[in-house]
């Protein structure tokens, strides 16, 4: 069949190998060729065995028209539609041209006192459907020809009906042009539609593939809702936030099936009763942890026939993450006003240290020198933590500390963790399990001991009361050293692992949010790594837990062999 390649609106690149306008046409058109031949074999059959050849039936037309249901029933089966090429390519002659010779040969012979003139129409319909103008101007001209010639050998044998035999088929010619023409115009403007609306379909889903990408990784979550309550999309933030009933993910999920989403099925519910957005915070209880408190905002979309077909998208905004960004910002206050706070800190504390010192030069009482040196011991210690505050509220990332500290990590870590027991009065509940003994590191003592009563802190405040819930370990595994600190404490949420080492954020309101963001700066500063994983206890008996660590720059060198000990805090 002929390829439109002269059309302007039809792409090159086109596939026609699959469900196609162009594939379905084509396929159209060959099965009424293949039934046209045997409506044409059954007919002329019949009329042959009921008359005979008294009509001018002979076994070679039956035989043509047997050969033309071969012909188009190999075309139909072992053929596929071209791709756009030239106007007349090979399978012209395998369609239309067999078509033009077959119904020529009925239409001349008259067989059965038949008009077949009609039948031209099929091969005039087909160039002009799925061929080019040039190609349906063509065959409607060889149709014509066709006709004319048919009636001039009519007019020979029968010189009385040349004229009308003549103007029949002008007339008939004129009509196959003018439904070649407009044939081809519609076809060109239901192609030039088609390719516009393939173009929209294909705008759209990259639009759609673009709104999707950016609702998954949207920080926010987005719900969209039916009348019903059902949600019809949740991306994984709001999967995250509707908590473990909605991860993974469940099809489909119902607002009113889960108590906890209680209060966003009645706020859904209100925005479709009122027509209008409605805002709130709610509160979100699933029995894992805190309740997650959330900013809820809504939005109806417009439905254009059915009010019934709108849907209502929430979007829903952690309240801790929000007031974290709010701690943040007046963390970046707080840092443009450290230089005049440092110098107003500085000062006192300078002349508090200057006269504490005068007076213990006066001082001979055992008891008054003991006070005094409490105040500069204090007084020190305050001068340093000030100072280390200050730089984080800077925002100072700095390397590594210029002068190595080495110091021994066991020893360093039984200290920090045996005066932190005394004071804490855990007992058995602390447990230790040391093996770097030997294995110095590059870590200040004072930071180091810092970090460990602040992992300690956390572990005490959410593990449980039994024997070994804490536990610090150290070890070495090649050339890095470190440190662990787990308890059997439940799991955190995702939505608190992944702000853990951000400043201000916190699962408590009473918390300054502070303490593992100075725990990270201060490894941060001496080349340490910190970070956090769930797993299961070393003397747990397989209880699962959370666990902070710390891994220390890996070159240090160890001064003795490595030893292993289990010892329980006091």
């Amino acid at each position: 069949m002929a390829s439109p390649a002269s059309i302007p609106w039809v792409e090159s690149t086109l596939e026609l190998i699959g469900d196609t306008p162009f594939s379905r046409l084509w396929r159209g058109f060959m099965t009424a060729r293949v039934t046209i031949a045997l409506v044409l074999l059954a007919v002329l059959s019949t009329l042959y065995m009921l008359i005979g050849t008294s009509l001018g039936i002979t076994t070679w037309l039956l035989w043509l028209c047997g050969a033309y249901l071969a012909a188009t029933l190999a075309v139909r089966i072992f053929t596929r539609p071209q791709p756009p090429g030239n106007a007349f390519d090979p399978q012209w002659v395998s369609t239309i041209g067999v078509d033009l010779v077959a119904f020529s040969a009925l239409e001349f012979l008259q067989a059965g006192n038949i008009k077949y003139g009609p039948l031209f129409a099929l091969p005039v319909l087909m160039a002009a459907v799925l061929g080019s103008s040039l190609l349906a101007l063509g065959t409607a001209a060889g149709v014509t020809l066709l006709l004319l010639a048919e009636a001039w050998v009519v007019s020979l044998q029968m010189p009385a009906e040349m004229a009308p035999r003549f103007l029949q088929a002008g007339l008939t010619g004129m009509g196959y042009f003018a439904v070649a023409v407009l044939v081809n115009q519609l076809a060109a403007r239901l192609a030039r539609e088609e390719e516009a609306a393939r173009h929209s379909r294909q705008a759209a889903r990259v639009q759609a593939q673009v709104n999707e990408l950016v609702i998954e990784n949207l920080g926010d979550g987005v719900l969209v809702v039916d009348a019903d309550g059902r949600v019809r999309t949740a991306n994984p933030a709001a999967r995250r936030q509707l908590g473990d009933l909605a991860v993974p993910p469940r099809s489909p999920l119902m607002l009113t099936d889960q108590r906890p989403w209680q209060p966003l099925a009645e706020l859904a519910l209100r925005t479709f009763t009122t027509g209008s957005a409605q805002r709130a915070d709610v509160a979100i209880d699933d029995g894992v942890g805190s309740p997650r408190r959330v900013q809820v905002r809504t939005r109806l979309t417009a439905a254009q026939d059915d009010p019934a077909q709108s849907l209502c998208v929430m979007f829903l905004e952690d309240l801790r993450e929000l007031e974290a960004r709010l701690r943040t910002e007046k963390l970046a206050a707080m840092g443009r006003m450290s230089a005049a706070v440092a110098h107003e800190i500085r000062n006192p504390l300078a002349a508090i240290a200057q006269a504490n010192a005068l007076l213990e030069e006066d001082l001979i009482e055992p008891s008054q020198r003991q006070l005094s040196a409490m105040v500069r011991q204090n007084a020190q210690r305050l001068a340093r933590i000030v100072e280390e505050i200050l730089d984080i509220s800077r925002v100072q990332h700095q390397g590594p500390a210029a002068v190595a500290l080495k110091l021994d990590l066991d020893d360093s870590v039984m200290v920090a963790c045996t005066d932190w027991a005394r004071q804490s009065g855990v007992g058995e509940r602390l447990q230790l399990s040391l093996a770097c003994k030997g294995v110095l590191v590059n870590f200040e003592a004072d930071h180091l001991r810092r970090v460990l009563i602040n992992l300690l802190d956390n572990a005490h405040r959410y593990a449980s009361a039994q024997p070994a819930s804490i536990c610090v370990l150290t070890q070495r595994v090649g050339r890095e050293s470190t440190v662990r600190v787990w308890s059997d404490a439940a799991p955190l949420e995702s939505a608190v692992r992944q702000h853990l080492f951000e400043p201000f954020f916190s699962s408590e309101s009473r918390s300054s949010g502070l303490g593992l963001y100075i725990c990270r700066e201060l490894c941060e500063r001496h080349g340490a790594h910190i970070g956090y994983r769930r797993g299961i206890g070393p003397a747990g008996a397989g209880r699962q837990g959370n666990e902070f660590f710390v891994v220390f720059r890996p070159d240090s060198p160890t001064l003795a062999g490595n030893s292993s000990f289990d010892t329980i805090a006091a």
